[in-house]
């Protein structure tokens, strides 16, 4: 909805569905903009309006008789309009130019908050895999052989941490609360910026989790060459609280329905008139929340095939990203001898991929999707579920699920044969070509499949993805000193190619799977 758009409009399902997707949530749990109600909310939302009404019936008849005959002679009137009394209940924006209203901050307020988020949700990503050229600095100080343990304290440590179990506490807690900017992050953007006008916000808001991880080594290989491996740790701590202070004093509230909901109790107490509501509240109780934000995406989780099937192949994607920071440095540094700042450098590999695959997705996919549109009106087919399908969205999946297989194996045995070292960066680049186009395919299908629901199935997904890549790379190093890097990798790459019919049976039978086992009551 345009900030222009007159504020006594009600926003379709479309344009509500799309902003909650843009603020990360279900589409009935409420928007800047609106929600829709389940069929539950509803009857709800009915039985507390005959129950105010009710109420006010009660306390007319309770009235002394002759305030209780003024009452019943504007009695019709009140019947008549009770939808008008309804209406002026409602606590709403103050016009099309509120400033109260996120959509019409100043315009340098947007800039701050957007520029502060984005920065944020950059240093979590950076810090995650900055590390990762330190872990055999940190084995020789610590006297520790472990290989399991090497795989995974990339993701593990803490400048002051005096021991190996001190790193896994202390990097747990980071990186519960460093998750906050990434989940976050893109709805305080929606929060501000209309549709039309969101796109460069975005964008800068993606940089974060698509280079941080590939940047991190780089610089991490840097700091870790010149001043030893707990100053990365320190240098994410002073980024990471100097934004953070910045944050706390300079942002403010810019969810529209707690914005809204301070405003009506300020204007309950000014009043007196506790019949006073937001036109954004749900009323929703916070077990109802708990439903919501969390059971609902673990029934998806258990009870979807779809869900089910896209968290296990984006969660093998995002696993073997994780396995790639792993084994990128011992690699580098044992077989081609590269100092800590070159083993940094070699993560950029993937950071290239990983731009290819979102601009080779940005165009085959939309332009793809507007080819079966058209197709489908040329047909005489006007109904939007048949010529915009999910399954429209799957196509760039096929070219993913060759590349990432193809990948592995020429990372594998470029670096078993101890070709040049520009050989396997090149399979790494292919494989981030080959993970992103994965990730985004899927993600898009999610959000088409489930619309209202679709932060449910991306969070569901999120948990596969994310229990995959922490767990699967311990078994990196293992698997590479037993089979070697030549067929440690085309394990991989076997793996990874025994799902390269997933896009096509997807594409054909994912329409059913989606009918026959969809979820009623979410």
């Amino acid at each position: 909805m345009s900030r222009d758009d007159d504020l006594t409009r009600e926003p379709t399902r479309e344009e509500k569905t799309r902003e909650a997707i843009a603020e990360g949530h279900d589409a009935d749990i409420p928007s800047n903009i609106g929600f829709i109600p389940t069929p539950a909310d509803e009857q709800r939302r009915a039985s507390l309006t005959s129950h105010r009404r009710a109420s006010h019936a009660r306390e007319r008849a309770s009235l002394d008789p002759e305030k209780q005959g003024k009452e019943n002679g504007s009695a019709k009137d009140e019947e008549e309009g009770s939808q008008t009394q309804s209406e002026s209940d409602i606590v709403w924006w103050d016009g099309d130019k509120d400033r109260q209203n996120p959509y019409n901050f100043a315009t340098w307020k947007k800039v701050l908050n957007c520029v502060l988020v984005s920065a944020l949700t950059f240093v979590t990503p950076l810090a995650s895999s900055m590390f990762a050229p330190g872990v055999p600095q940190l084995m020789v100080e610590f006297g520790s052989q472990s290989r399991e343990l090497a795989s995974f304290l990339f993701v593990i440590a803490c400048a002051k941490a005096p021991s190996l179990s001190s790193f896994i506490a202390f990097r747990f807690l980071s990186g519960t609360f460093g998750s906050t900017p990434i989940t976050n992050g893109g709805g305080t953007i929606a929060d501000m910026i209309v549709q039309e006008k969101r796109g460069a916000a975005m964008a800068s808001f993606s940089i974060g989790p698509l280079l941080g991880p590939i940047i991190g080594p780089v610089v991490g290989g840097a700091i870790t060459d010149a001043l030893g491996w707990r100053w990365v740790f320190w240098i994410i701590a002073i980024i990471s609280g100097v934004l953070s202070s910045v944050f706390f004093f300079a942002s403010e509230e810019t969810y529209a329905p707690v914005i809204l909901a301070r405003k009506t109790k300020r204007l309950q107490k000014e009043t007196g008139n506790d019949r006073l509501r937001s036109k954004l509240d749900a009323g929703l109780s916070p077990a109802d929340y708990f439903k919501r934000g969390i059971l609902r995406p673990f029934k998806m989780l258990f009870f979807s095939p779809i869900c089910i099937i896209c968290g296990v192949y984006v969660g093998l994607a995002y696993a073997y990203l994780y396995l790639l920071f792993t084994s990128l440095t011992p690699l580098f540094m044992q077989i081609y001898h590269f100092n800590t700042v070159h083993a940094g450098l070699t993560f950029l590999g993937l950071g290239v991929g990983s731009m290819i695959g979102v601009a080779y997705f940005s165009v085959s996919s939309d332009k793809y999707m507007k080819k079966k549109a058209a197709a489908a009106k040329e047909q005489g087919i006007d109904d939007p579920a048949e010529s915009m399908r999910p399954e429209n969205r799957l196509p760039p999946l096929r070219i993913g699920a060759v590349l990432l297989p193809a990948g592995f194996f020429i990372y594998g045995w470029t670096a078993e044969y101890h070709t040049h070292w520009i050989a396997p960066i090149l399979g790494t680049c292919v494989i981030g070509v080959g993970n992103l186009v994965i990730f985004m395919s899927l993600q898009m299908y999610l959000i088409d499949s489930f619309t209202i629901y679709a932060a449910s199935a991306l969070a569901a997904n999120a948990v596969m993805r994310s229990i995959a890549g922490a767990f699967l790379p311990l078994a990196g190093l293992p698997m590479y000193d037993k089979l070697g890097m030549g067929w440690g990798n085309s394990l991989l790459g076997f793996i990874a190619a025994a799902l390269i019919p997933a896009p096509w049976l997807f594409i054909k039978y994912g329409e059913h799977l989606r009918k026959k086992f969809e979820i009623k009551d979410l």
